[in-house]
């Protein structure tokens, strides 16, 4: 019996191992995929946003750099060679948030005071769409894995993917609108509607709150 005890014991161990670490690569994949993405939005949105001067795209542009450090915090606490504080890095995220937030509204305002007339982007259309569909699916996949680890960072970065994924439709709204009717308030107006959002989010990432999602 004992020899028995002795061949068995470390079976269940190893196997218990291997299903700690799918979770965590499952994890390391969701942001890493978020990261290439984030990338290459906020390039591509900034491009536009300056192209068409628009502060709706700015203010979607923005946003994806919030996200993009989000992301990249949760990633750092699967990389042991990386100390990285997480109450330090969400009050970064809450301080950049309020810029954003006092930017955006700096930008909307003198664009409807002075006239700026934000001309249509169809490379600002082509991005926002793409985000309304891949921020919703990674938002969800980030939240089912955020219950199975119990991991409270990767549910506030499933927050701040469902927030890109509705400044996105917001975004879109002012730009189709624009395009459609050319109608140059709408754009500004659309950006001075996610302010409130932004600061909400910045006010959530001061405090250190994250979504009730579990």
């Amino acid at each position: 019996m004992r020899h028995r005890a002795d061949i068995e014991a470390p079976i269940p161990v190893c196997g218990d191992a291997s299903h700690d670490q799918t979770p965590a690569r499952q994890v390391i994949w969701l942001q890493l995929v978020t990261l290439v993405w984030m990338l290459i939005e906020c390039g591509l949105a900034l491009v536009a946003a300056w192209r068409a001067q628009s502060p709706a795209l700015l203010a979607f542009g923005a946003d994806s750099v919030v996200e993009l450090l989000s992301a990249t915090v949760v990633l750092c606490q699967f990389v042991p060679a990386i100390a990285l504080s997480k109450a330090r890095a969400a009050r970064l995220a809450g301080i950049l948030l309020f810029i954003l937030a006092g930017g955006v509204t700096v930008t909307s305002g003198v664009a409807l005071i002075g006239g700026v007339e934000p001309g249509p982007s169809w490379l600002g259309i082509g991005v926002t769409v793409a985000a309304l569909i891949a921020m919703p699916l990674l938002s969800g996949a980030k939240r089912r894995a955020a219950r199975r680890l119990h991991n409270r960072a990767l549910a506030a970065d499933a927050v701040q993917s469902a927030t890109c994924a509705f400044l996105a439709a917001i975004t879109l709204f002012g730009l189709a609108l624009n395009a459609a009717f050319s109608v140059p308030w709408i754009d500004p107006a659309a950006a001075l509607v996610a302010v409130p959002i932004i600061c909400r989010e910045g006010r959530r990432a001061l405090r250190g709150a994250v979504c009730g999602c579990w």
